[in-house]
């Protein structure tokens, strides 16, 4: 009885994805041209059948830390291009580009275009009413942790040095001559990198080897997993993301600044 129910719902699935069609920029819906694509790179341009621009969609892929990324689209309308919004976006298929996507997506999940063409109603409404993101643990989990990174905002000089917010509050040891702020730990070698505070404790160290980070407490964390998907992982972290994960494993590392003005505690420019 489940094989039968899982056999429908796959044949419904194929059969709502059939009933629309994209060719040479032409975009059909029950075998009607209702409207018309372009694109450049990974935006693209939905246009009416006289080939008046409506609103652009754009595919966003990026890192959020570590290994997590997030694939999402960004909404804007031609006409009124005051507010860009972000959106979750479907696909037909696994093997679906991202201009079947799109459109897709604005058929099943957005209603902006249906058999008479875009509903520019639909479009207007969902400027006003945006739905909320479903993100899910993980990408949430990620997003705070980013938060907090980006807030300390870490920095590595020319010499090994950790800053957050223009302070020194660390330095790594065992770095190689040729030692460049931005440059990526490719090397394996046997010899630990390691972390101090501004006081010259010990943080903790990262092991080429297994690009594991370990705290001084225990903690370890192994960063840039290989993974498959839409963009690949780099494999090799830069000296900043091994302070900035260090930061994250160890609170008591670095402390996110805080303000005080007129009895007030500022933080991040905003009053509490």
């Amino acid at each position: 009885m489940k094989s039968m129910i899982m056999l429908f719902m796959m044949m419904g699935i194929v059969l709502n994805a059939q009933n629309f069609k994209t060719k040479r920029g032409i975009i059909s819906l029950d075998g009607v041209h209702v409207a018309k694509i372009s694109n450049k790179s990974s935006e693209y341009t939905f246009m009416d059948l006289k080939e008046t621009p409506i609103y652009t969609i754009e595919f966003v892929d990026k890192s959020v830390v570590d290994s997590v990324r997030d694939s999402y689209i960004k909404l804007n309308r031609v006409y009124n291009r005051d507010k860009t919004i972000e959106l979750d976006y479907s696909s037909p298929s696994a093997f679906s580009g991202e201009e079947r996507s799109a459109v897709y997506t604005c058929i099943k999940d957005l209603k902006i275009i249906d058999n008479k063409g875009i509903n520019v109603k639909n479009l207007d409404e969902l400027f006003q009413n945006t739905p909320k993101r479903k993100l899910d643990t993980k990408t949430k989990d990620a997003y705070s942790i980013r938060s907090k990174i980006d807030k300390m905002k870490i920095e590595v000089n020319n010499v090994g040095e950790i800053l957050s917010n223009g302070v020194p509050v660390g330095y790594f040891t065992n770095l190689p001559v040729s030692f460049g702020s931005d440059d990526k730990i490719a090397e394996k070698t046997f010899v630990d990198i390691e972390i101090y505070d501004a006081k010259s404790k010990y943080i903790g160290k990262y092991i080429t080897t297994t690009k594991q980070i370990k705290t001084a407490g225990g903690k370890s964390f192994t960063l840039y997993r290989e993974m498959s998907g839409r963009a690949s992982i780099l494999k090799f972290p830069t000296y900043k993301t091994i302070a900035e994960r260090m930061a994250i494993l160890d609170p008591n590392f670095i402390k996110i600044q805080e303000k005080v003005v007129v009895g007030q505690v500022v933080k991040d420019g905003v009053e509490k």
